[in-house]
């Protein structure tokens, strides 16, 4: 079978269209292989004074988002899309020059300070890269493809993840070859992420030809010169405020979701390999799911059922889990409640979410989607990380405000579809 047959078995797939489809996938591949290749530094350097300093370094990464978005809305209402895409990489890329450097050659390796710097800026990075790498497959995209073909393209970031996660322990842990035993610096890993943006600018360049994208700023399809645009359409477009919420209650969920798990597993395992092994066998189940979810059923989903069903699944799915976990809090309820939610998450809800901005202006694509994507989505994960405590001094069950957040979430979801369905 020839690989043109058998990517058409795989996905719904036009004449022509697999070209494009490739150069998108393998540019979500690099961006989701660099990230996952520094994701384990940053972890370890999150935790190397004590997990408690996790709340506060996310309160420091939501400061930073209100600082980097409009610097960034700036750049896209001076710059035609194929110079400001390629010029945001080059400028992650150089910073991670910059962080190599510092941690190589400043005493003590920068310190706490510095640690905790990269740390936020990583998770700016993160986000970022991603909200505009979608934000670009929304722009030359339609929505009829889009449903087709968008849950191929994320099979991309599935494999990236796996790939740069896998490559991560085997280059720290180090490996024989021939005679020679190869380790490398985990701070070595900053250059090959770097490599990979560039790779990524490659990408963006074939598409820009492949789709046609202009040379020039504020024509046809580019956004506008006013940077502030982006906030101004949030405050009065009904529309772009409901998916804040969705995206606001699926970040709190999450968190509320992964303490419940952290809290379970520690009463279910005794000693860090037990417990490394159960979060590692959720996080294998996850990956599972997610790709052959990806691969055989999002494009059919998202066709048949449509967006606003689509939406409504993962909350559901959670309502349901957290309700499940209030009568059974075991490790076998959790872990069933995790993989579906993360797998389902990453296959169906994120490629539906991403089709929400198709039929949307550039103007809400890469300045209202970067700044829902970055600091609202932080936002979620702050609330979530500091409501435990608040809920506590209530003498309120995080159980039960988690079961609230779902409803609540099932119905932005409804509310959202509605709206989404008189959008497109």
């Amino acid at each position: 079978m020839t690989p043109a047959r058998l990517l058409r078995r795989l996905v719904l797939l036009d004449e022509g269209e697999a070209p494009a489809l490739l150069w998108s996938t393998f540019y979500f591949f690099l961006l989701l292989f660099g990230f996952y290749l520094l994701r384990p530094v940053r972890e370890a350097i999150g935790i190397a004074r004590g997990a408690d300093k996790l709340p506060w370094l996310m309160t420091g990464t939501l400061l930073a988002m209100v600082l980097v978005n409009p610097a960034f809305a700036t750049l896209v209402s001076k710059l035609p899309r194929r110079r400001f895409i390629p010029l945001t990489y080059r400028g992650f890329a150089l910073c991670m020059l910059a962080f190599f450097l510092a941690f190589r050659f400043l005493p003590h390796h920068g310190g706490a300070a510095l640690g905790y710097g990269f740390y936020i800026w990583l998770s700016v990075f993160n986000l970022f890269v991603v909200s505009v790498f979608w934000g670009l497959m929304t722009d030359v995209w339609s929505e009829v493809q889009g449903k087709r073909l968008f849950g191929f393209i994320a099979t991309g970031g599935t494999l990236g993840a796996i790939a740069g996660a896998a490559l991560t322990g085997l280059l720290t842990k180090g490996f024989a070859l021939g005679a020679l035993r190869v380790k490398v610096d985990p701070l070595s890993l900053l250059l090959l992420s770097a490599l990979t943006l560039e790779l990524a600018v490659q990408c963006v360049r074939r598409l820009a030809t492949i789709f046609q994208l202009g040379h020039v700023a504020h024509g046809e399809r580019e956004p506008g010169p006013g940077p502030l645009e982006g906030l101004r359409l949030i405050a009065t477009s009904r529309y772009l405020q409901l998916i804040c919420i969705y995206m606001l209650l699926f970040t709190i969920t999450s968190t509320f979701l992964y303490l419940q798990q952290g809290s379970i597993v520690e009463r279910s395992f005794v000693g860090t390999a037990a417990r490394t092994t159960a979060f590692a066998r959720i996080d294998l189940y996850v990956n599972v799911l997610t790709l052959l979810t990806q691969v055989f059923l999002t494009g059919r989903l998202l066709t048949r059922l449509g967006i606003p069903v689509v939406l409504s699944i993962l909350p559901v799915l959670t309502l349901g889990g957290f309700g499940a976990l209030l009568v059974w809090p075991t490790f076998g309820v959790m872990a069933l409640v995790q993989v579906l939610r993360r797998g389902l998450h990453y296959a169906v809800d994120r490629p539906a979410r991403e089709i929400l901005y198709i039929p949307l202006g550039p103007e809400e694509r890469y300045k209202s989607k970067p700044f829902i994507d970055t600091f609202v989505y932080r936002g979620g994960d702050l609330l979530g990380v500091w409501a435990p405590t608040v809920l506590v001094a209530l003498a309120i069950p995080v159980g039960l405000a988690a079961l609230g957040c779902s409803g609540l979430w099932l119905g932005s979801s409804l509310a959202l579809g509605r709206r989404a369905g008189k959008a497109g």
